[in-house]
C-alpha cells in the first residue's frame, strides 16, 4: 500500500471527478456540476528536454457552460519553483486544449495553503502581463464533518475533508464519523475511500487511528485493502503488547529501564525481534543486555 498523502489529495478527484463542483462550492466559486469527466494525460513536457507533469488533469463537461480543463496539484509544503511551474501549466493547457483552465491546489496545513493562494504575477512593476489565481482547498476552508448523515450525503467530500484535516486535534472524531458513514455502504464504494484515507493520513498518528477503525468498525469488509489495513493493525497490536510484556518483566525483576531503552522497546514494530528481547528479559542483569547480539 502506498502511504502518500500527496497521491491521495489529487487522486481522489480521479476517482470522484464530480467532487470538484462540491469543493468549488465550499470555496465560494460557482462551478456547474459536471455531466461527465475525462482523465487527460498529465505529462506537460514539450519537445525540448524539459519535463513537467501536473498531478491530476481532468476535462470536465458541464450541461450549460461547456467544458473546461481542471489541473489539480497536491502540495505538502511551500515550493518556490511552483511560481514558475503553475503559470506554465495553465498557459500550456489553454494553448493545447483551447479551453478554460482552472488550477486547484490541495494542502494539509494552513501555512502552505496561504502560500499557495497568493496570486502569481508575471510582468514588470508597471504592468502585470499575466496573473494566476489558484483555487486552494485546505484545513482553513474544508468542512469539519462530524455528522454521520452529512458524511453519508457526500462520501467523496467527507474523505477529502478528513485528509485535509489530518493534523486537526479533532481528527479522531472526523475519522470515526467517516468510518460510521461507511458501515452501510457497498464494499465497491467503501474500499477506495478506505484506501484513499489511509494514503492521505500518511505516517501521522491519525493513520493508526484509521487502521484501528477499519479493523473494528469495518470488520465485515473483506477487500484486499481492508484486509491489509486490518493485518497491519493486528501486527502493530501484537508488537505493542509484546513491548509491554518486556517492560513488565524488567519491572518485576526490579531492573531499571533507562528512557533510551524504553523508547527503543516501544518503538520496535517487529514482533520477532521483540520476542527475542522478551526471552532475554527473563535472565538479563541489565535492561541494555536484552539488546545483546542485535
Amino acid at each position: 500500500m502506498v502511504s502518500s498523502p500527496h497521491e491521495a489529495m489529487h487522486r481522489i478527484f480521479q476517482e470522484y471527478p464530480g467532487l470538484f463542483s462540491r469543493v468549488s462550492e465550499v470555496l465560494g466559486v460557482d462551478i456547474p456540476p459536471p455531466t461527465s469527466a475525462t482523465a487527460l494525460p498529465t505529462d506537460l513536457t514539450e519537445a525540448r528536454p524539459v519535463e513537467r507533469r501536473v498531478d491530476t488533469l481532468l476535462r470536465i463537461e458541464t450541461e450549460h457552460d461547456g467544458p473546461f480543463v481542471l489541473a489539480i496539484e497536491a502540495q505538502g509544503k511551500k515550493d518556490p519553483r511552483k511560481t514558475a511551474s503553475w503559470p506554465y501549466y495553465v498557459s500550456y493547457l489553454h494553448n493545447r486544449y483551447g479551453l478554460p483552465v482552472l488550477l486547484l491546489v490541495v494542502c494539509q496545513d494552513r501555512a502552505t495553503a496561504d502560500w499557495a493562494a497568493r496570486p502569481i504575477s508575471i510582468g514588470v512593476r508597471q504592468w502585470q502581463t499575466l496573473t494566476l489565481h489558484p483555487l486552494v482547498a485546505g484545513p482553513h476552508n474544508m468542512p469539519v464533518i462530524t455528522d454521520v448523515a452529512e458524511a453519508r450525503k457526500d462520501l467523496a467530500l467527507a474523505t477529502l475533508a478528513a485528509i485535509t484535516h489530518a493534523d486537526n486535534p479533532d481528527v479522531g472524531a472526523i475519522l470515526k464519523t467517516l468510518s460510521a458513514a461507511l458501515r452501510d455502504t457497498p464494499e465497491a464504494i467503501a474500499d477506495p475511500i478506505v484506501e484513499l484515507t489511509a494514503q492521505g493520513l500518511g505516517n501521522r498518528p491519525a493513520a493508526q487511528h484509521w487502521r484501528n477503525l477499519v479493523a473494528v468498525d469495518l470488520s465485515f469488509y473483506k477487500s484486499f485493502m481492508s484486509e491489509e489495513i486490518r493485518d497491519e493493525g493486528r501486527a502493530q497490536g501484537r508488537a505493542q503488547g509484546r513491548a509491554e510484556d518486556i517492560l513488565l518483566v524488567l519491572e518485576q525483576r526490579r531492573i531499571a529501564v533507562p528512557d533510551k531503552v524504553r523508547e527503543r522497546i516501544t518503538d520496535c514494530g517487529d514482533p520477532e525481534t521483540l520476542r527475542r528481547w522478551l526471552m532475554r528479559a527473563v535472565t538479563a542483569t541489565s535492561a541494555e543486555e536484552i539488546f545483546t547480539e542485535e
